[in-house]
């Protein structure tokens, strides 16, 4: 009798795919609230700048809630890395401002 392999990686839970899914959708939020002159220093496909901008135009709560779910659904089909480091790197030069005003 053969024994099944343990490390056979098991598919991500719906529960987890899930929290990930509301994790790009809240950063898709945080994109649509950015200034334009930060935002468009990010590493962005086209489909997702366009997504953003027509977020900023949407006055509806309902169809800016829609909206959000199509930008946090075109995330996931891109590397979010690159885009974490420009962020990070944005924060952290907005602080080191903040520091030199002090």
């Amino acid at each position: 009798m053969e024994e099944p392999f343990d490390d056979d990686p098991l598919p991500p839970s719906k529960s987890l795919r899930k929290r990930e899914a509301h994790g790009l959708q809240k950063l898709g939020e945080h994109l649509v609230g950015m200034r334009d002159k930060e935002f468009r220093t990010l590493p962005l496909p086209e489909s997702l700048v366009e997504a953003i901008l027509e977020a900023r135009r949407l006055k509806s709560r309902a169809a800016l809630a829609r909206q959000y779910q199509y930008i946090g659904r075109l995330m996931r089909e891109i590397d979010i890395e690159p885009l974490e480091q420009a962020l990070t790197a944005l924060t952290d030069r907005h602080n080191a401002h903040a520091r030199l005003r002090k």
